[in-house]
């Protein structure tokens, strides 16, 4: 009986690994309009006034959804020094009907109303479902927002109104709600931003790319470093790389859409969008396809540093810490019906330059711990492809993913044959305690 119940939970936990394992390793453009969510995502239901919102805890990473027009509050409880990013990715269904102004809208307002920030994020011109994120935010020290207590972060839903407002689909959208804090520091920084940063496009990289696959979501995000890399992505398909940008490092970025047989024009066929370590929007660039290679590249960026936050260009004001900078390509499902269902080859041209040097000392840890820091292994799991840090979910699902992966590194025989002969050595303990009792003759 004992033996049948051990085999039982091992072949469980194999089967859980695998699982683990198939979404960790699955290439983005093999289930288009698939999202991996964070491990361990906390389901949370948002509030229609914010009287009776519910509390989210920084660190944690939460799942919801959000109904047509839909408008939800849920509530953050700050300390008065804590500087707070939340970050939403709405995922619509696969297939969904969507036009270019769809999209979600998300502000922080403090205990009367006040607004402390909003930003929006739409799908454009591809006319093509897919994750999209936009980050509200609480700073300390803004003359706005200040004072410790509840604040509250509104999520709406923007549905096309009008004429076009029949081609929105009015199925629900998955939400995934990750809000990261950021420490003060231990002494005054500066609070003006770099004068001067070169705006010139450095020539992107040549060279033969290396085969990478990118994950189904922030959580999921394949490790990228300078190179160049490749990976294939079918139409409707999204792709999330992180690269890992020190304190002074400068990250440029450009995706190619390879070549492909038929006539005809997309527009926005290609969407190659660069986040934050917060997941903030910082810059995007996308691409016409005829069926001939094209590339779009970002613009030009300032390298990381904190006082760049005071900087009137959002996409350098994005540039505000160190850790991993996300990389999204989105194929629109539109190529389909022209030039095939692919898959597409999409080379990914990554540089970063400029000189390292210490952050600026913060007197604290961030929620979640080490969002705003470059390791030694996440250097040297970027060039050789290994896992570096885990994030993005709470700490029991990550150790959980990375347990589950270890087992799939060893294979799913030794990793069997490991948990039977743990569990028979533990069996056997009472067993051998009782022996070693009993006195002898």
């Amino acid at each position: 009986m004992t033996v049948a119940v051990t085999m039982s939970v091992a072949v469980s936990v194999i089967a859980a690994a695998d699982v683990a394992v198939g979404a960790a390793a699955s290439p983005a453009g093999a289930r288009p309009g698939a999202y991996g969510f964070a491990p361990g995502a906390r389901s949370v239901t948002g509030a229609a006034d914010p009287a009776e919102a519910v509390g989210l805890e920084p660190g944690r990473t939460y799942r919801g959804s959000i109904p047509r027009n839909g408008r939800l509050y849920y509530r953050l409880d700050l300390a008065a020094t804590t500087t707070a990013y939340v970050p939403v990715t709405a995922v619509p269904p696969a297939g969904t009907t969507v036009t270019a102004t769809d999209g979600i809208r998300v502000s922080v307002q403090d205990a009367h109303g006040g607004s402390c920030s909003f930003a929006s994020a739409r799908f454009g011109a591809g006319l093509s479902p897919r994750p999209v994120t936009a980050l509200g935010r609480r700073e300390a020290g803004k003359a706005l927002c200040q004072g410790a207590g509840p604040y509250y972060v509104l999520v709406e839903r923007l549905d096309a109104e009008g004429p076009g407002a029949a081609a929105s689909a009015p199925q629900r959208w998955d939400l995934e709600i990750a809000p990261v804090t950021e420490p003060r520091l231990t002494r005054p920084g500066p609070t003006t931003a770099p004068r001067t940063w070169s705006s010139a496009s450095p020539e992107p990289l040549t060279g033969k790319p290396a085969d990478r696959s990118g994950g189904t979501g922030f959580a999921w995000a394949g490790l990228l470093g300078q190179g160049v890399w490749r990976t294939a992505l079918a139409p409707g398909g999204t792709a999330f790389f992180k690269v890992p940008v020190d304190w002074g490092r400068h990250l440029q970025a450009t995706a190619e859409l390879g070549a492909a047989p038929g006539r005809g024009y997309v527009g926005g066929a290609l969407n190659l969008s660069l986040y934050n370590p917060a997941r903030g929007y910082v810059d995007d660039a996308a691409l016409g396809y005829t069926g001939t290679e094209r590339s779009a590249t970002l613009d030009p960026l300032p390298p990381v540093e904190y006082a760049n936050r005071y900087a009137v260009i959002a996409r350098a004001a994005a540039m505000r810490f160190a850790g991993d900078y996300y990389l999204v390509v989105h194929l629109s499902e539109q190529l389909a019906g022209t030039f095939g269902q692919g898959p597409f080859p999409v080379t990914l041209r990554v540089r970063i330059d400029g000189q390292a040097h210490a952050g600026p000392g913060y007197a604290g840890r961030s929620e979640p711990g080490g969002v705003f820091t470059v390791t030694e292994q996440d250097r040297e799991a970027a060039m050789t492809g290994g896992m570096g840090r885990t994030g993005g979910g709470d700490s029991g699902g990550d150790d959980t993913a990375m347990m589950a992966l270890a087992v799939g590194g060893i294979g799913t025989g030794s990793a069997l044959l490991l948990v039977l002969g743990g569990w028979t050595v533990a069996a056997r303990r009472p067993q051998m305690r009782a022996r070693a009792q009993k006195p002898t003759a």
